[in-house]
């Protein structure tokens, strides 16, 4: 969840459990949370349950006929209707049932230093599945890892359906180079407050390299190599593919909240003033609308090219 959006998990927690309408539990069941948006804005907490549906026994009986319900109104002549506030809370869970009802928030989840010793140990890889196996264990740290898809590419072109598994000195290289920046993965800070957001990216007919930052500390890295059809992309909407794959990437942090975007190239500004778009252009800018970002030129992009 993004900071503005667990701001208010802990108010309307908090009103839950002052008013007895919710309380802490420990329970092998356990459906995660999210926000609706209300009419005018505000944030209602829901709980999905869906999982829960459907392994659910559902009570059989038939929908009275409408006409039925309105011949019960004769020989009335007031009609009113009531909405009960907080109605999902005015009806009584068995106490049976408590345990399935139980709802996860947000507590995170520690690097476990075994994996590290694990990386470390990894043999080469003499199959494809063995990449993978590999990239299982390294995808867990590549927000530690800039250019993590560009050094990982000789290797993911050995996973390709036809490709023929030839291990070569540039593979040898790559995961020799993997291994090294897993294990002495750089310090990254943690979010301090609100503002301070800035992105840096740049995008090649290789692959999307950002970097989020929070007054010059490194917060992420994030990249990832071009899927075929985007390599067609004209060299404005890559730049603007890169800034919705960031702030995709990082909404937990940046929804809500101003952030400065910056680019090497004036195409992206291009694509907020001209006047004819293409259909994925306007799906793109419907998305961008959702956040509080300005769009800066810089010339020190080189570091996050991937």
């Amino acid at each position: 969840m993004a900071p503005v959006e667990l701001k208010k998990l802990k108010e309307q927690l908090k009103d839950l459990l002052d008013k007895g309408f919710i309380r802490p539990n420990i329970s092998p069941w356990g459906a995660p949370v999210l926000f609706v948006k209300k009419k005018y804005g505000s944030l209602r907490i829901g709980i999905d349950y869906r999982q829960l549906n459907k392994v659910t026994i559902k009570n059989k009986y038939p929908i009275p006929r409408i006409d039925d319900l309105f011949n019960q109104l004769q020989g009335a002549s007031c009609f009113s209707k009531i909405e009960l506030k907080s109605g999902y809370h005015q009806l009584r869970v068995r106490d049976s049932n408590f345990p399935k009802r139980a709802f996860r928030t947000r507590e995170g989840i520690p690097v476990d230093s075994q994996n590290i010793e694990a990386v470390k140990q990894w043999p080469r890889p003499t199959s494809p599945t063995d990449i993978r196996s590999f990239f299982g264990l390294a995808s867990y740290y590549r927000r530690f890892v800039e250019r993590f898809s560009s050094i990982a590419s000789p290797l993911t072109k050995l996973t390709h359906k036809k490709a023929k598994f030839q291990w070569s000195d540039e593979c040898e290289k790559s995961f020799a180079e993997f291994k090294t920046r897993l294990t002495v993965a750089p310090v990254l800070t943690l979010p301090d407050g609100l503002d301070g957001y800035v992105i840096y990216y740049d995008a090649s007919r290789v692959g999307l390299g950002c970097v989020l930052m929070q007054r010059a500390k490194v917060l992420a890295y994030a990249f990832r190599q071009l899927k075929v059809y985007e390599k067609n992309y004209p060299n404005h909407d890559l730049k603007l593919a890169v800034v919705v794959f960031a702030l995709k990437i990082w909404r937990d942090y940046l929804y809500g909240v101003h952030v400065d975007v910056f680019t090497d190239q004036k195409s992206l500004q291009y694509v907020f003033t001209q006047k004819v778009l293409n259909l994925r252009q306007r799906r793109w800018l419907e998305f961008l609308k959702d956040y509080d970002m300005n769009v800066f030129l810089s010339s020190r992009l080189g570091q996050c090219s991937s």
